[in-house]
C-alpha cells in the first residue's frame, strides 16, 4: 500500500517507528510536514501539493498532528479526506478530540463517566464552579494544554481564586476538575487501536508531583486492565469517532473515570513499557480497514 504519515518531523519516536512498521511490512510509507503542503480547494479535482508536487491519492493517511497547528494540520487532512483516501483519524475526530471541553461534553452526553468538570468564562463566577466540582483540593487546566503543561493544583479556595484569575489575565480558556484522592498522582493510558485496547500502562507521578505524565518526569508500568475498563476505553475512542487513540483515565471508587482522549498518542513510553509492537497493530488494522474497502 501507498501509506502517508503526516508529521512535522521524520525523526520523532512515533513517526519514525511507523515509518519503520510500515516499510517492514512492505509497504511504500512516506512522511510528510503538513505544514509545508498546500491545497487546491475544488469539487472536480481536489489536490494536495508538497515541495511543488501533487501528491496524489494514498491507499491511507496516518495523520499526526501537533497540537499547537491543529487547524492547519486538520485542514490537510479533510484535503486527503476529500481526494477520498482512508484516513485513520478524520479531520473532524481529531478536531473533536482536542477541544478537551467539547470531546468532555461528547463523552458525557453518550454516558461515559468523568471527573465532576466545571467550566467558567468569568473570575466571578469560580464561587459556583467550585460549588459545583466539589471541595478542594482541585485541578485546574488550561484547554489548550499538553504533555501536563498548564495543570494546576489548587489546594485552598483561595488558592483556586488565585489560579482562575492569574488565568483569565491570559486570556485563557481554564477547566476545573475533582481531585480524585484515591487516585492521586496516578493514571492509566490505554491504546486503542480500532475496537481493541492493544496496550496499557500505568503512570506513577515523580516524588512532589501530581502530575503522571512521563514528559513530567512520571514513571511507567505495564498494568492489566479490568474488563469493564477496556470497554470504556473503546467506548470514549469510538464516541469521538476516532480509530486510533490513547484513552487517560483514574481508577476512583465509582469505577474508571475518562480524563482525555488523545488522537495522536505517543508511541515510545507504551511501546517500551509493555513491550507491545503498536506501531504493527496499527498497520494491521489499516490492512484490514483497506483490504474490506478495495473488495466492497
Amino acid at each position: 500500500m501507498n501509506i502517508l504519515i503526516l508529521s512535522r518531523n521524520k525523526n520523532l519516536y512515533s513517526t519514525h517507528r511507523l515509518a519503520e512498521a510500515g516499510a517492514q511490512r512492505g509497504h511504500l510509507v512516506r512522511v510528510v510536514d503538513y505544514m509545508r503542503c498546500y491545497m487546491n480547494i475544488t469539487s472536480e479535482k481536489p489536490a494536495v501539493y508538497f515541495g511543488g508536487e501533487a501528491l496524489g491519492r494514498a491507499d491511507a493517511i496516518i495523520p499526526r498532528i501537533g497540537a499547537s497547528v491543529t487547524s492547519y494540520g486538520t485542514a490537510v487532512v479533510r484535503q486527503f479526506e476529500m481526494m477520498d483516501c482512508y484516513c485513520v483519524n478524520s479531520a473532524n475526530a481529531i478536531l473533536n478530540s482536542r477541544d478537551k471541553l467539547k470531546s468532555l461534553q461528547i463523552l458525557a452526553r453518550n454516558g461515559i463517566s468523568l471527573p465532576d468538570t466545571g467550566f467558567a468564562s468569568h473570575t466571578k463566577d469560580i464561587e459556583g464552579v467550585i460549588e459545583k466540582v466539589g471541595s478542594v483540593p482541585l485541578v485546574m487546566k488550561l484547554l489548550q494544554g499538553t504533555q501536563g503543561h498548564g495543570v494546576v493544583l489548587a489546594e485552598t479556595r483561595k488558592a483556586a481564586e488565585a489560579v482562575m484569575s492569574a488565568f483569565r489575565q491570559l486570556d485563557a480558556d481554564i477547566m476545573v476538575q475533582e481531585f480524585i484522592k484515591e487516585s492521586a498522582g496516578t493514571d492509566i493510558r490505554a491504546l486503542v487501536v480500532g475496537d481493541q485496547v492493544v496496550a496499557a500502562m500505568r503512570r506513577i507521578a515523580a516524588e512532589g508531583e501530581f502530575r503522571s505524565n512521563v514528559h513530567q518526569g512520571g514513571e511507567t508500568s505495564a498494568i492489566e486492565l479490568t474488563d469493564r475498563e477496556i470497554q470504556i476505553a473503546i467506548d470514549a475512542v469510538k464516541i469521538l469517532d476516532l480509530s486510533i487513540a490513547g484513552v487517560d483515565f483514574m481508577r476512583s471508587q465509582r469505577g474508571p473515570l475518562i480524563l482525555e482522549v488523545n488522537s495522536s498518542p505517543g508511541l515510545q513510553g507504551i511501546e517500551s513499557c509493555t513491550g507491545v509492537d503498536v506501531a504493527a497493530k496499527i498497520y494491521q488494522f489499516i490492512e484490514q480497514i483497506v483490504d474490506n474497502k478495495n473488495i466492497n
